[in-house]
């Protein structure tokens, strides 16, 4: 149940409201919209009258009931597509964001190279893997912490924020210059990691597990958010089909459920998605026409002599054409990027 509050209702007012209800027993969600805030009410709501609460309550504009199973993912209770600042930048709202960097840092010279460039030709997030979730064990698994520091030092150096993933719990300290938590596909449905990067204090970018439904992935963002994070971004990176052609297949109209049934920011992950390089852009192209929120790129200044997924990272010089491209789409549908 979701309870729409009138305007300008103070803080103090809602604080006692949600006290109210906590105190019978129910766990609430505050969801702050653009000109309405609301609460919703977790618990068994059967024997809820709204209308009596919308009588006695002179904060509550109405009520109504939220038959999904996700409460703060969805769009009956939050209206308003969520925007979420990160360094200066605003994901979500109708704009376009690019996420572009390597699949790993690796060197000093390599993440600062690749971070100046993509900048350059247009990128506001850098990404890059410190710790690398890896089919084999005998895989590069990533530089650990001093691929987060390699990170912050880009950070500094460019300007630009950064993103990159999570595997564990006790990973989270190391996490404090990070400027977006990643939890990826194979972790989409490891609940105690969810709630953790819940209570980091960070926007949460969450990418869809290989055989999720969007329900399902939907439900995990519910695990985010209930510990109290409200900037969440959810990345379709591609599914596991019976197709063999590429590395996953891009489930494109993903986006399309995922902007009816939730007010989260939806971006999409080519690279991932398809595994080859030369699909890369079509795909991109794809996401933008569709609207998505988005993309995260892996671009790497070397591909052939890259530490990891080197056959699925553009250049330097065909991510530059890239986004001339979008920058082209962007005027014409009156996008930002």
């Amino acid at each position: 149940m979701v309870f729409i509050l009138k305007k300008d209702v103070s803080e103090n007012a809602v604080k006692e409201f949600r006290n109210e209800w906590e105190d019978r027993g129910f766990s609430t969600i505050w969801a702050p919209g653009t000109d309405h805030d609301a609460v919703c009410l977790i618990g068994n709501t059967s024997a809820v009258d709204m209308d009596a609460v919308v009588q006695i309550n002179p904060i509550v504009a109405y009520a109504r009931r939220v038959t999904e199973q996700y409460k703060a993912a969805s769009r009956t209770v939050h209206a308003d597509d969520t925007l979420i600042p990160v360094g200066g930048v605003t994901i979500g709202g109708g704009g376009f964001t690019v996420i572009a960097g390597p699949c790993s840092g690796e060197t000093p010279e390599q993440i600062i190279a690749i971070a100046e460039s993509a900048k350059q030709s247009g990128a506001k997030i850098l990404r890059g893997g410190a710790f690398k979730p890896r089919t084999s064990p005998y895989s590069f698994q990533g530089l650990g912490e001093k691929g987060l520091k390699l990170l912050s030092q880009a950070k500094k150096t460019v300007n630009i924020p950064i993103i990159t993933e999570i595997m564990n719990q006790a990973q989270a300290p190391m996490f404090e210059d990070v400027d977006i938590v990643q939890v990826g596909a194979r972790n989409m449905q490891n609940f105690d990691l969810l709630r953790e990067v819940g209570k980091m204090g960070k926007p949460v970018l969450l990418k869809r597990g290989l055989s999720s439904s969007i329900d399902e992935f939907l439900m995990s963002a519910e695990y985010v958010m209930s510990s109290g994070c409200s900037d969440v971004i959810l990345c379709e990176r591609g599914i596991r089909t019976f197709e063999t052609s590429t590395r996953n297949t891009l489930d494109i109209s993903a986006v399309c459920v995922l902007k009816e049934k939730t007010h989260l920011p939806v971006i999409i992950d080519p690279s991932h998605a398809c595994g080859i390089r030369a699909f890369v852009p079509a795909l991109s192209k794809a996401a933008f026409a569709v609207g998505a929120d988005g993309l995260m790129i892996e671009v790497h200044n070397d591909p052939a002599h890259a530490l990891c997924d080197g056959a699925q990272a553009l250049n330097l010089e065909q991510f530059r054409v890239l986004m001339a491209t979008l920058k082209e789409y962007a005027q014409i549908e009156h996008r930002e990027l």
